[in-house]
């Protein structure tokens, strides 16, 4: 049973809570080891948090996840786990996170408290409203990097929270065109709000967010105190075309996750990362010129 309780928290689906590191590493605290106590237990507070709204959300779409040609073999839509005891050990997990972010700080719980209830209320409600349910994924995802931020105690960017939020947004918007491709007639049946979409209009919003992202995130940079940071502008191009043809070429938009298991994304993503922590950090030392 445990195993099926550690699958339905899907853990694979945990790296989204690396968002929580940004803030950490723009604001130059990297090297700043007393606060990194705080950072990996806001990013234990949000796998526990996630992990249990992945439980909840599983026992509600029970019967829809059997309709789905891989959900159907979840833990609990294929009866090897009871609702009961999914239900429990998801309530025991989200006292246990929220317990963590209050030891951390005030700032933590009260951010921890309103990711989970909006996640809550969009598993309740708002994933059956258009448009609403991949706004409310991508405000999950800036609450996390909000998280980040308030556990060491640091200013909130605004860029932070818009390149966050449209990041969130694309993929989200990605994920439905491939639910929406997969199932074909059988879309409504699994996820209802997939009839109120279509491919031509989720095309149009991923090339509108595109844009605004990658527009987004060179102004960051421009604006930026070090100049530099806009080498990093042609890796981080890369990293979003090269998702879209892997989603167009290979038809993988559901699973976010193929960014680590694809050659080209994996270059493309540690060599943003080597960069950026190189720019900010020989800044940080003293790097003449930067």
């Amino acid at each position: 049973m445990f195993k099926d309780i550690l699958m339905s928290m899907r853990p694979k689906q945990w790296y989204k809570n690396l968002v929580i590191f940004i803030g950490i590493v723009f604001s130059l605290n990297l090297l700043n080891f007393n606060l990194w106590t705080n950072v990996i237990s806001a990013f234990v507070v949000f796998c526990l948090l996630s992990g249990s709204i992945y439980i909840i959300n599983d026992c509600l779409d029970v019967e829809k996840d059997r309709n789905h040609p891989k959900k159907c073999e979840r833990p609990l839509a294929s009866g090897r786990l009871k609702k009961p005891h999914a239900l429990l050990f998801s309530g025991i997990a989200v006292v246990i996170a929220l317990l963590l972010a209050y030891t951390v700080n005030t700032s933590l719980f009260l951010v921890s408290l309103s990711f989970f209830g909006l996640i809550l209320v969009y598993s309740l409600f708002l994933k059956e409203m258009i448009l609403v349910d991949i706004l409310v994924i991508s405000a999950g995802f800036v609450l996390r990097a909000v998280a980040g931020c308030v556990a060491i105690g640091i200013f909130v960017s605004s860029w932070l929270i818009l390149c966050t939020f449209l990041m969130a947004l694309f993929l989200a918007l990605v994920k439905r065109r491939h639910e929406l491709i997969l199932l074909k007639d059988k879309a409504g049946s699994h996820r209802k709000i997939l009839e109120s979409y279509s491919e031509d209009m989720l095309d149009q919003m991923i090339n509108i967010t595109t844009a605004s992202l990658i527009m987004s995130y060179s102004l960051y940079t421009f604006f930026a105190q070090n100049i530099y940071l806009m080498a990093t502008i042609p890796l981080a191009f890369y990293g979003v075309f090269r998702y879209l043809f892997l989603v167009h070429s290979n038809g993988i938009g559901g699973e976010p996750e193929i960014i680590f298991k694809d050659k080209g994304m994996v270059i493309s993503m540690t060599l943003w990362v080597a960069l950026v922590i190189g720019v900010l950090y020989f800044n940080k030392l003293g790097l003449p010129g930067v």
